[in-house]
C-alpha cells in the first residue's frame, strides 16, 4: 500500500471517525458523560501505561543483567508508548486501539507477526542480492588495538 495514501487516510480519516463516534455516543449518553468518559480513559490509560512501562523497564534491566539483548522488551516498550499516545488523543476509536496495545498477549502477538513479516521480506531481499562467489580473495593484515 502506498505510504502517502496511508498518511492521508490517518490525517483525514482518523479525526473524521473520532468526531463521528463522539457525536453518536454523545447523542446517546449526553455531553457530560461523554466528556467524562474521554477524560477517564485518558487518566486510566496513563496509569496503566506507566505501570506496564515500569514492568517492561524492569524486564529490560533483568535481560541486560543476564547478558541478553532485550529486543522483545524494547519493542514492547515502543508499542506501550504508541498505546499511551493513542490513549491521550481524545476519542473512542484511538482509546480502543490504545487499550489493545496494553494487553500483553495481544502486544506480543502483534510483535511476533511484524517480526515474521520483516524476516520474510528480509529473506526475499537477501536472496535477490546474493550472487555466486566470484572466487576473488582479498588478503590483508590486521592488528587489534586496545581501547
Amino acid at each position: 500500500m502506498n505510504p502517502l495514501f496511508i498518511f492521508i487516510l490517518l490525517v483525514l480519516g482518523l479525526p473524521t471517525l473520532e468526531l463521528y463516534l463522539l457525536i453518536e455516543i454523545g447523542s446517546d449518553l449526553g455531553a457530560f458523560l461523554t466528556i467524562f468518559l474521554v477524560v477517564f480513559t485518558a487518566v486510566l490509560g496513563g496509569f496503566l501505561v506507566r505501570r506496564q512501562g515500569i514492568s517492561t523497564l524492569s524486564r529490560v534491566h533483568q535481560a541486560t543483567e543476564r547478558g541478553e539483548v532485550p529486543a522483545l522488551e524494547m519493542l514492547e516498550g515502543a508499542v506501550l508508548l504508541l498505546g499511551g499516545l493513542l490513549l491521550l488523543i481524545p476519542g473512542f476509536f484511538t482509546d480502543a486501539v490504545g487499550f489493545l496495545c496494553l494487553v500483553p498477549p495481544l502486544r506480543r502477538l502483534l510483535l511476533m507477526g511484524v517480526a515474521q513479516r520483516f524476516r520474510a521480506s528480509a529473506e526475499v531481499v537477501q536472496s535477490q542480492q546474493t550472487r555466486p562467489d566470484s572466487g576473488h580473495v582479498i588478503e590483508g593484515e590486521f592488528r587489534r588495538e586496545k581501547d
